[in-house]
């Protein structure tokens, strides 16, 4: 049997939002693997041991599995290979790269937090590239000052990120109802902008009509500061430098988008 791997927390506590009818099933998880058929057997002997309700997968012996992500209508695809993240978002698909963790899940968590890194992430990285262009601080937040009621345009895992959100009502309108009801979703924010620059952040999820239950706001500070205490079950970053600073300590994935991946 396949032991587990760096997005079995996620995955698994995704999966449980999950109710009994046909119609209550939001979350649909879809494996989309390099592997062959014949090995996609122990795949799948691993998936029922440990009682995870997937049962779609692509397996291409070799191809790239994400060229079928439309056909899944999938919001996004996450892999350890780096190579088929990097081209997946070269085609513009949402993908990340999971990077090795030391974490260790709780079983008895049945909250799922999630933390998002803000540009080049939920947003585009034009605001990145001005701050690049100029080299200086002071010049990006002048910038961003300006445009402060300017929501920022999409990000890569803007889709993901409205689909969390969805989920997240989804999971409050269901609570009101059923009190004993066990999952929970928790979003975070977590960007190295500081003032003046928050203000644009909270313009663009006003103009997304989407809440977010902490947001931190750093200015420079080391994230893995505050990502330990928020304990996420995936933090989602553009940066190779934030995700090699906290990978061991909490899953995370690089989406190797914009301009601070056409630098590196």
């Amino acid at each position: 049997m396949l032991g587990k791997g760096v997005a079995f927390p996620l995955i698994k506590r995704l999966l449980s939002i999950n109710g009994d009818s046909p119609e209550d099933q939001p979350v649909e998880v879809v494996l989309l693997s390099r592997n062959d058929a014949d090995t996609g057997l122990r795949v799948f002997k691993s998936i029922e041991k440990y009682q995870l309700p997937i049962t779609r997968a692509v397996f291409t012996a070799g191809g790239n599995p994400f060229q079928y992500m439309e056909a899944f209508n999938a919001s996004i695809f996450l892999s350890g290979n780096p190579h088929d993240v990097k081209e997946a978002v070269k085609r513009g698909f949402p993908a990340g790269c999971i990077y090795p963790s030391d974490y260790i899940d709780d079983d008895q968590d049945h909250e799922l937090r999630i933390a998002f890194d803000f540009d080049g992430i939920i947003a585009d990285d034009s605001a990145e590239t001005v701050f690049q262009q100029e080299g200086a601080l002071a010049s990006f937040h002048d910038h961003e000052k300006s445009k402060a009621s300017e929501p920022l345009p999409a990000g890569p895992l803007l889709r993901f990120f409205t689909e969390i959100s969805k989920l997240q009502k989804r999971i409050l309108d269901k609570v009101a109802t059923e009190p004993d009801y066990k999952p929970r979703i928790r979003v975070a924010i977590v960007t190295a902008r500081n003032a003046p620059a928050h203000e644009r952040v909270i313009t663009t999820l006003r103009k997304l009509d989407i809440r977010v239950d902490e947001a931190f706001f750093l200015g420079g500070i080391d994230k893995g500061r505050v990502l330990k205490i928020f304990n996420p079950h995936i933090f989602f970053d553009d940066q190779v430098g934030h995700i090699e600073g906290v990978a061991r300590i909490v899953p995370s994935v690089h989406v190797p988008f914009g301009i601070t991946n056409s630098i590196e």
